[in-house]
């Protein structure tokens, strides 16, 4: 039963002063492009093509900065990653990559605004929370890797944790690997291939989640194919040996892995390995088994050497743009992909947003509000995002059941109301439990878990 209290905190919830639903769903024809479940996971990809650096001004307007502000609030990812970030050369200035902790700190303006303190402290107008309030994804990692231009990030709104006991939670680049079977030695190649460990609510999942993100060489040239390749087969084995365990439930069993200090445990059955970036290949195109089929199936197609935690193949994604089905993600191309362990993370759904030919209806509000809304993904890069929703296994416990009972009803509303403190509000320790999402607040995002196993008996 509902009462007259918990439907006008609801509607307060759902509808801001516009009437517009704040909490969306998957519905792209009524310009609602959100999770089906709040408890999936959604992890979105973009080579955002030299947008994200300090140089670039972060005004609201016609430009890169404020259209990728726009798309990323409309998609609302649990965990981005992002690749050629950093790049002020491409933004015309010739000052090269920024520093690991410039970078991370423009990510932090993109995200939350603020002063900019690379334009003399001016009020950022652009940024992703001023266009979609509560997404909040406060944990950054920018890698220390790059090729003179650019850099890999990952962003989250979980937060970091060493998930298998190497002390780290963040890599730059995989473990240097030496030769064994198909795996001819070497690194990730260029930019490296970053990992980064997370920890996951566990009232909400039964495991945590790992990340990688990775932009591999480009060019057609026999150089770039082999490093591709190259990069592509020693990431299979570190995913297979090293997070996975090769079937032996240890870590690299053949010690061909150079991790310092050495990992002291595998990956547990609940944690799935999610991974994506623009690979810069088309596995439909390229004449070859290329870097997404060896990342996902290793050396045997089917087989028992796959890069799933149960050492069957993983899988890579197939999205397709909802509006006109097409699965470009660079000109004709497409060259962004996101893979998965399959036997731990159930793909709800995959799909590549571009703005351009969408009928008005189709535009989230974050992009309808953006001054050219079809130009907006012209505007914002070359490339285009690739966003998946992931069901992940769920916790033991019934999220949203303060008092144990069993359910979730109004008991537990009357003691999540009093916990509602809103964005960026720290969690006091007595409430903790109403936290779901472990971003040391509880506001609407916590609520939409809430909801998810309210019962209301």
């Amino acid at each position: 039963m509902w009462s007259r209290g918990m439907v006008v905190f609801i509607g307060a919830v759902f509808f801001g002063g516009a009437g517009t639903p704040v909490l969306a769903q998957w519905d792209p024809s009524s310009g609602q492009w959100g999770k089906e479940n709040p408890t999936d996971v959604r992890v979105m990809t973009w080579n955002i093509h030299d947008t994200v650096c300090s140089t670039n001004a972060k005004q609201e307007g016609l430009n890169d900065w404020s259209a990728v502000a726009h798309i990323i609030a409309a998609m609302k990812p649990d965990v981005l990653l992002l690749q050629e970030a950093g790049d002020n050369s491409g933004n015309g200035t010739g000052s090269g990559v920024d520093t690991v902790a410039n970078l991370q700190l423009t990510v932090h303006m993109l995200f939350e605004g603020g002063s900019d303190t690379f334009h003399g402290g001016v009020p950022i107008t652009s940024y992703v929370r001023l266009y979609a309030p509560d997404c909040s994804l406060p944990y950054i990692f920018v890698s220390d890797r790059d090729d003179g231009y650019n850099r890999n990030v990952i962003v989250s709104r979980f937060p970091f944790l060493d998930l298998n006991g190497d002390t780290l939670s963040q890599r730059g680049d995989i473990p240097m690997v030496l030769p064994d079977g198909y795996a001819p030695g070497g690194n990730g190649g260029i930019r490296g291939f970053m990992v980064a460990e997370f920890d996951l609510p566990d009232g909400l999942y039964a495991g945590d989640l790992a990340v990688g993100c990775c932009h591999l060489k480009a060019g057609s040239g026999s150089d770039d194919l082999a490093d591709r390749l190259r990069a592509a087969q020693n990431v299979a084995y570190v995913i297979d040996y090293w997070l996975n365990g090769a079937g032996t439930g240890i870590p690299d069993p053949n010690n061909k892995i150079v991790d310092s200090p050495p990992a002291t445990s595998i990956l547990d059955g609940n944690t799935p390995f999610l991974w994506g970036g623009d690979w810069n290949e088309d596995e439909q195109t390229n004449g070859r088994k290329g870097p997404a089929e060896w990342m996902t199936l290793a050396q045997q197609t089917g087989g028992t050497d796959g890069t799933d935690r149960d050492r069957t193949d993983s899988t890579y994604d197939s999205a397709v743009n909802p509006y006109n089905n097409n699965r470009s993600t660079y000109s004709s191309s497409k060259l962004d992909y996101l893979a998965w362990h399959d036997s731990i993370a159930l793909l709800r759904r995959a799909f590549v947003f571009n703005s351009s030919g969408l009928p008005t209806q189709w535009f989230p509000p974050e992009v309808a509000s953006f001054s050219m809304p079809s130009s907006a993904s012209g505007m914002a890069s070359d490339h285009r995002p690739v966003i998946a929703d992931f069901v992940l296994p769920p916790g033991q416990g019934l999220y949203g059941d303060h008092n144990g009972d069993g359910d979730v009803d109004l008991l537990d509303y009357d003691a999540f109301q009093a916990c509602l403190a809103g964005p960026g509000v720290g969690v006091a320790p007595a409430c903790d439990w109403a936290d779901a999402d472990g971003d040391d607040d509880v506001d609407v995002a916590d609520f939409a878990a809430f909801q998810s196993t309210f019962t209301g008996d």
